[in-house]
């Protein structure tokens, strides 16, 4: 696996799109800071902006590699190589480096600024930690999505549309739903929907540690009384660890029931 791992990982870091991604990232950021003037505020964008475009690009880049590369795929389960090894090696190769284009393309602007020497660090972090985890959960779904669909016309589609679904009508249905049942407790109920989706996760994580939760209005304050604590970090967490390792499992069970 870690010989799959290493081809899959070298062969998309010398991909131009894994340049293209890094530099927009880079200018990004180098802009941000220079408008701004300030560390808070550039992470504060830069929230919006690596909310939705991190699980994008996820999505459609692992799907991408999954197509690009099935002949070399169909090569190595030709040898006596476990199948779990082929596409565990395969799926830490696109997440990794996605996650490392991400890295460094926020990092190093940010650490040239002074980051190390401000008291945002630990935000900053947090929002590094995101999307990293973004990057691992929408990458382990693209993978999922490939292998259920020989179709490249559908397997794309799914993945715009699962992305769409995930990224606005998810919040869209969230918010109805909110408003029709205004008259009941819905504590529980929006804690609970949070969850299920990450990127809402992932967005409410930064918004408490950036202490502008006041911004969200009652949902805000039922979001700080349970996340903002350490029993709901941990859980937070722990919350996006399972949305990566579910559709890992699942990725392993389609891979060897596959018929190549």
């Amino acid at each position: 696996m870690l010989k799959i791992l290493k081809y899959s990982f070298f062969d998309l870091v010398r991909s131009r799109w894994s340049y293209v991604y890094f530099l927009f990232y880079l200018l990004l950021s180098s802009v941000l800071l220079f408008l701004n003037n300030n560390i808070s505020n550039a992470i504060i964008t830069l929230l919006n902006v690596v909310i939705v475009l991190v699980p994008l690009i996820g999505t459609i880049f692992g799907v991408m590699y999954y197509y690009d590369s099935q002949e070399f795929t169909q090569l190595l389960l030709a040898q006596p190589i476990k199948r779990k090894s082929i596409f565990m090696g395969q799926f830490l190769g696109v997440a990794t480096s996605l996650s490392l284009s991400v890295l460094l393309g926020l990092g190093i602007p940010f650490a040239l600024y002074g980051l190390f020497q401000s008291n945002v660090i630990f935000d900053f972090l947090i929002l590094i930690v995101v999307a990293v985890f973004l990057s691992f959960i929408f990458s382990a779904l693209a993978f999922n999505i490939a292998l259920s669909n020989t179709n490249k016309i559908k397997g794309f589609g799914y993945a715009i549309l699962l992305w769409l679904f995930l990224a606005v009508i998810y919040d869209g249905a969230f918010l109805i739903a909110l408003i029709y049942f205004q008259e009941y407790p819905l504590d529980k109920f929006t804690l609970i929907a949070t969850l299920f989706n990450p990127i809402d996760l992932s967005r409410i994580l930064i918004l408490l540690k950036l202490d502008i939760s006041a911004l969200l209005g009652y949902t805000g304050a039922i979001f700080k009384d349970f996340f903002g604590t350490l029993f709901g970090s941990l859980v937070s967490f722990g919350v996006l660890v399972i949305w990566v390792v579910l559709p890992l499992w699942r990725m392993v069970r389609l891979a060897k029931r596959k018929d190549f």
